[in-house]
């Protein structure tokens, strides 16, 4: 076969950016053959070593298996022989299809032709442990590097440090990291900047933050990436304000930032909701020129979105000269985050009309922005084209319709999306825990915890979460307090303020409010607004009125705009026929200029929503309404319904009322 002809062959399904490989060749470049034999034209070891590579980083393995059997019928390039010069030019040929089929991730090619290799250098040895270690086949990988220090032909070098360690980026990898890092000083390499930079970014990557930082510290260069790399780390392990105070010191020095450190910064401000610093760095990027890059631009709208700026969020989004996914998704996210969930479900609804690729991420962030108020016809199309677009297999999608469905009230639903899933991961098993938690089947979500440590997955702190919500639905306390005692001891995970609402809600809704009263005042810490409102809670369900004036005094300090604490005193007061201290519970309220939240209902009809408020005229069917709900009413009275005084709270002049009013006095 002739090389010629291959790359004929090939030419109608070779990209665009393979047109300047197949324009007219050199003549001093290429091996020419006697003229007896039949014309052949072969590209020189330069040009293959060209193709491989950008055949293996675009992944045509095809194409580039095609080269090496071309090659193979072509000796005259692919072997050495006593010329140095060709030896030399072969070993780059030869490295070269190693670099392939290592990025192809064809392992079983990559060690037969390692195998067959007449020769070796460091890049051969060096490309087996980047395919292996990045296949995370780290077994077979370190085995190379042990037999490339005993082979006493080759040595290795910087390029050889940096691929062990950019692979063992995972916790797991501690030790591993302490080994290399020692090699690298026993070997002389400690004033290498890349393997410095190398070394902080696997330090942090497994969370060794002191170690990244010394390493750091006692560096005799640094270059940008090697602020980069200590700063994104730093905002990887949320440590923001370090990462910040780096930053300005960075800004300080010689060295210049680059996109990827102000990526970073913007990141940490985001973190930190930190406005006025983001702000800051948004005006260097303006000066440098750079702020409209896309990445930049999206970083930008991230930052102001989470510092509920939305409004310079949205200025950047429609001055965008160029958006992609990203900057479609967290567009989108900014609006549900900031309470612009209808905005939100429009913007993704005028994204897939206007013909724009959906991708998962969308999908995942649309899907959680559904709640009880949403559409569920909605919900259902955005499944159907999760399905359509085939994915399925996504988890974030799936956690997403798992949520989305929950929330909307079809918990078999969710029970269905969640068998479905081919992988699971911990976010899979807390929204299905916490969508039977939602639904007050707690036996059910205790069950699925099981499960969930059968399978080796770790509980979260999300986890806990969810089992302490179910079992106060459901009224185990003595197996929600076990749970919640091995949070600590057992996992290791240090409670925050929403477990010990939980805990307290748990115990009050059982009745044991003193025994919630002693959890809250034996806290670790100060009491917050959630744990006032979880105890100010319990003693509205079981009436007390001495305790429910502490915890509702105690909220009015931490949040004296709230109308919760007058309301629910109100409640505790009908609730036991204290009608003055009610009435004077109000009274304070309205003085103090404390407006009580509406509460809103809703029904979906034919896929729209219909919202109510209360005494709400305003429905072009609110005569329709009130007469079927009097007659329900009537009907409710006949078969013994008595109302519950305690949510007695406005004395208006409807039939309704009046009776309410009149069963409640009895």
């Amino acid at each position: 076969m002739k090389s010629k002809w291959i790359f004929k062959q090939l030419t109608p399904q070779l990209p665009s950016f393979f047109s300047s490989l197949l324009s007219p060749f050199k003549p001093q470049k290429l091996y020419r053959f006697p003229v007896s034999d039949p014309p052949k034209l072969v590209l020189n070891h330069i040009d293959i070593s060209l193709l491989l590579s950008i055949s293996g980083k675009q992944g045509y393995f095809l194409l580039g298996s095609s080269i090496h059997a071309s090659l193979v019928k072509n000796p005259e390039i692919f072997n050495p022989n006593e010329d140095f010069k060709d030896s030399n030019n072969a070993l780059v040929v030869w490295n070269s299809l190693l670099g392939m089929y290592s990025k192809c991730g064809s392992l079983t090619d990559l060690t037969k032709l390692f195998d067959e290799m007449p020769i070796r250098d460091t890049i051969s040895w060096n490309t087996m442990l980047s395919g292996f270690l990045r296949n995370r086949e780290f077994d077979k990988g370190f085995s190379y590097f042990k037999q490339m220090r005993k082979s006493g032909f080759c040595w290795f070098d910087q390029a050889t440090l940096t691929t062990i360690l950019s692979a063992c980026d995972g916790v797991e990898f501690y030790y591993v990291n302490k080994m290399m890092h020692g090699v690298v000083f026993f070997f002389g390499y400690e004033r290498e900047i890349s393997v410095g930079n190398a070394l902080i970014t696997s330090y942090l990557k497994c969370g060794c933050l002191n170690s990244g930082r010394q390493v750091f510290d006692e560096m005799f260069e640094r270059n940008v990436i090697t602020w980069t790399a200590m700063i994104s780390g730093l905002v990887q392990n949320e440590l923001y304000e370090e990462s910040l105070e780096l930053f300005n010191k960075m800004c300080l020095g010689s060295v210049c930032p680059n996109s990827l450190t102000y990526l970073s910064s913007l990141m940490a401000c985001s973190g930190l909701q930190a406005l006025k610093e983001g702000r800051q760095i948004h005006g260097l990027l303006w000066k440098l020129g750079i702020q409209s890059e896309v990445c930049i631009e999206s970083s930008l709208m991230d930052m102001y979105s989470k510092c509920g700026n939305l409004n310079d969020a949205w200025q950047i989004f429609e001055s965008a000269q160029d958006l992609d996914e990203i900057s479609m998704t967290v567009i989108l996210v900014g609006l549900a985050q900031n309470g612009f969930e209808d905005e939100a479900k429009q913007f993704f609804v005028k994204i897939f009309k206007s013909g724009i690729e959906i991708d998962p991420n969308m999908l995942s962030a649309v899907l959680g922005v559904f709640g009880e108020d949403t559409s569920f016809g909605l919900g259902k199309q955005i499944h159907s084209l999760s399905i359509k677009r085939s994915f399925g297999r996504n988890s974030y999608v799936s956690n997403g319709l798992i949520n989305m469905y929950s929330r909307c009230g079809d918990l078999e639903e969710s029970v269905k999306v969640f068998s479905r899933m081919s992988q699971r991961n911990s976010i899979s098993w807390n929204s299905m825990i916490a969508a039977f938690a939602r639904h007050g089947d707690g036996c059910r979500a205790l069950q699925l915890y099981k499960e969930m440590r059968s399978e080796g997955i770790e509980p979260t702190d999300v986890t806990f979460l969810s089992l302490l919500h179910a079992c106060s639905h459901v009224g185990l306390v003595e197996k929600g307090m076990e749970i919640f005692k091995s949070m600590t001891d057992v996992h290791g995970i240090i409670p925050r303020a929403e477990h010990y609402a939980c805990v307290v809600d748990m115990l009050g809704r059982a009745g044991l409010l003193k025994e919630a009263k002693t959890i809250v005042e034996g806290l670790p810490t100060k009491p917050d607004v959630l744990i006032w409102q979880a105890l100010l809670g319990a003693c509205s369900i079981h009436g007390d009125s001495e305790m429910g004036k502490y915890a509702a005094d105690q909220l009015l300090l931490e949040t004296p705009e709230s109308p919760v604490p007058y309301i629910s005193m109100a409640n505790i007061y009908s609730s036991k026929g204290k009608w003055k201290e009610r009435a004077r519970t109000i009274k304070r309220m309205k003085e103090m200029a404390v407006a009580k939240e509406t509460g809103i209902s809703w029904i979906e009809i034919e896929k729209n929503v219909h919202s109510f408020v209360v005494q709400d005229r305003m429905h072009p069917q609110a005569e329709a309404i009130y007469s079927i709900l009097e007659e329900l009413f009537g009907a409710m009275l006949d078969e013994g319904y008595v109302p519950d005084r305690s949510f007695i709270l406005s004395y208006t002049d409807t039939k309704i009322e009046r009776d309410a009013r009149q069963f409640a006095s009895v």
